[in-house]
Parts: C-alpha cells; structure tokens; sequence
C-alpha cells in the first residue's frame, strides 16, 4: 500500500463520495436493494485474455502476475490505490475499466448494497475449498452468503514503532500500557513529536481508531461521539508529523519517523525491509491491549467488469495454497486460506503481530460500516482536524 497521492486529488475522491454516496448505496422505495444487484457474471462466454486488476500497492509477490499470466495466457494491467474512498469513488463513478478490485470489506458491503458487483460464480472456483471457514464467517456477516467477495488479506488497525527511537524520545517515560495512547495522549505525542510520527490519511481509519480509545462503539451514528473524538484528536495534532497512507512502510524503515497509526501488515513489511536494506531500524507492530480494528481486503468483480471469466480464473489462482502464502510471505499480512498455511514462511508463521493469538484476535474489532449521512459528517470532522483549524 504506497501509492502517493496529491492532497487535491483526495479532497476530489472525498466530494465525489459525499455528494453521490446516497445515491450509490440507496433504493427507491419501489425498488429493493436485492432485485438491483446484478445475476452471477456470465463467465462462459470467450473473451479476449486480458485482466484489468485495482489493487493497494506493496500488496503482491513480485511473481504473482508473471506466473499467472504464464499459467493461462493472459495479459493482465496492474494499477494501485492507496485508499478506500478513492476506490469506492471509481466504482460510484461507473465505467470503471476493471475486472477485480479490492476493496476492504466494511466498503464492500455499501458497494454490494449499491449493486456495483457481479456475483461469483463459485461453480468456477474449485479453490474455494482452501478459505478457512473463520474468515468465511466473519465475511458472511457483511456478504451474506459469501455472495459477492473472496478475501484478499487481513489484518487490523494499530500502532507501529521504532523501538529505538521511541524510547530514546520518552526519556524517563516509560511506555504505555495501552499502546493507542502512543498517538491519542498528549503526555506521549508531545514527546514523540521530535522523532516524527504519522496517521493513515483516511477519515474512517482515523475517526474509527479513535472512537476506539474513547470506549465508544466504533461504527457508531451519533454526532455526538464524532464531536468527542474530533475534540480528543485536536489536542495531538500538533505533534503529527504528517498524513500518509502510501509512505508509512518506507518512513518506518528509513527511520524517517518512530511512531505511525496504520495498518499492522505494513509495519511488519518495514521491519522486513529494514533487515533487507541493511537500515537496522527495529520495527514492531503492537498489540494494544483493549484490541486493534479488524479489516480484510476482499477481491470483488465490479458490475461493469468486461473480462468476468478472466476475473474468476485469476480469483481461483490466487486461492492456490502456494500462491497465497507466497504472497503472505511478501507482504506480512494473514491470508483466509487455510491450507497455505504450511507453506507459509515460519518466522511469519510464528510472529504474534501477524498470525494473532486467539486471545488477541477475541480483542479486535470487527469490521462494520458507517451509514452515507454518518461518513459525510466524519469526513467534515476529518478535514477540519488535518488542516489544524
């Protein structure tokens, strides 16, 4: 996930969501939401071999595509994203030129609701097999009927640091017992501001994480709670270095800065490219103890999708048991496929910050969804809070 962005290029995603997301994701009255979704793609008929994928960047084996392009003979365009809003944006948008994106699956439930996928076809996914029914579950409770989404990877939201550094900036203070107070307790920001640290550039990520650490329900609609958590994240936003979505891995390990609220898989992907640059920077995810906020990136066929037959070769061999864990094996993240798991590699197999302890997973926050009038006042809040005023 490291694709930079221009700030305008944000703020225009984040119009476009606000002023089309009702129309997206509600019905007419007369029209149910179910009789809107479109029929399972019609993946039978030929098509030319070319697959159009929209993926988050740093998010694939380097021989992911050759092998798959070698295996059936099709080219496929590889393009990256960096955030939710700027996928769902493209989809609302229609016309979107792909045959598989991944969005995370709190915004693929308001996209299957907005009737912008195609329904699998899992006649022509004999890999299905190979999920591991856990996932399956927790996916069914926004897919019911695991109808529309394969689970890409998963991971949680959380608080990544360089060890070093962040213990050389507290000085005398020791560290905290609840690793979110790391970025939302001024007595912690204040001293870690002279080591650099950053947040995901993203409303919900942030607006969520910190719903969390007020005790208040995360997916929550009162305005209320919002204000709460604006007026809590103002009293650090001094001390925020920057907003970075794309950079955090390569931040963290160059030693750029020492504390980042992100996604747990990119921390553990800077530890592992701080060992191969030679940078001996000492990278961890942690584990807060009140829980990080769960997400799984889900693979999904957009409804205008020209090459949907494509769309479900690709889906089958990326749920091969070695092609996922070779993917696992690059980027850090825990995969949904039961049998890669003896392929996967074992010092990733065993870190605690990646495969969670079922204690630790008991502690996550399940993915959930905000309603559009909800995500247009968090978004208000979230501008406000990053330009400091």
């Amino acid at each position: 996930m490291n694709m930079n962005l221009s700030y305008s290029k944000y703020l225009l995603g984040m119009a476009i969501i606000t002023g089309l997301a009702t129309v997206s994701c509600s019905k007419s009255d007369n029209t149910t939401a179910e009789a809107a979704k479109p029929t399972v793609a019609a993946a039978s008929e030929p098509e030319e071999k070319i697959l159009n994928i929209y993926n988050w960047s740093d998010y694939i084996a380097p021989d992911t595509i050759a092998n798959f392009e070698k295996e059936t003979g099709i080219k496929v365009r590889y393009d990256v994203f960096d955030s939710n809003e700027i996928l769902h944006a493209k989809l609302i948008a229609k016309n979107t030129g792909y045959d598989i994106v991944v969005p995370g699956s709190n915004w693929a439930k308001l996209q299957i609701d907005g009737g912008l996928f195609q329904k699998l076809d899992k006649s022509k996914l004999p890999n299905w097999k190979n999920l591991d029914p856990g996932i399956l579950k927790q996916m069914a409770e926004l897919d019911p009927g695991n109808t529309y989404l394969i689970d890409w990877m998963w991971s949680y939201n959380t608080v990544g640091i360089n060890v070093d550094k962040v213990k050389a900036a507290l000085g005398d203070t020791p560290m905290p017992d609840n690793a979110w107070d790391l970025v939302f307790n001024p007595t912690y920001t204040s001293k870690l501001k002279s080591c650099g640290i950053t947040f995901l550039d993203t409303p919900a990520d942030v607006f969520q994480a910190a719903l969390h650490y007020l005790g208040k329900p995360v997916y929550t609609g009162t305005p209320e709670d919002y204000q709460a958590a604006f007026d809590m994240l103002m009293k650090v936003r001094p001390d925020i270095k920057k907003f970075n979505s794309g950079g955090q891995i390569d931040d963290l390990a160059s030693g750029n800065i020492c504390v980042a609220y992100g996604w747990a898989g990119d921390f553990n992907l800077a530890h592992k490219r701080s060992i191969e640059n030679k940078a001996e920077q000492h990278i961890e995810a942690l584990v807060p103890k009140t829980g990080g906020l769960m997400f799984m990136d889900t693979m999904a066929i957009p409804a205008d999708a020209k090459h949907p037959n494509n769309a479900h070769l690709w889906m089958n061999y990326i749920m091969q048991p070695k092609v996922t864990a070779a993917i696992t094996n690059t980027v850090t993240y825990a995969n949904p496929n039961k049998a890669a798991t003896e392929f996967v590699d074992e010092d990733i197999k065993n870190n605690k910050s990646i495969f969670l302890s079922d204690e630790d997973i008991a502690k996550l926050v399940p993915p959930g969804v905000e309603d559009a009038k909800t995500k247009r006042n968090m978004t208000r809040l979230y501008t406000k809070f990053k330009s400091g005023v």
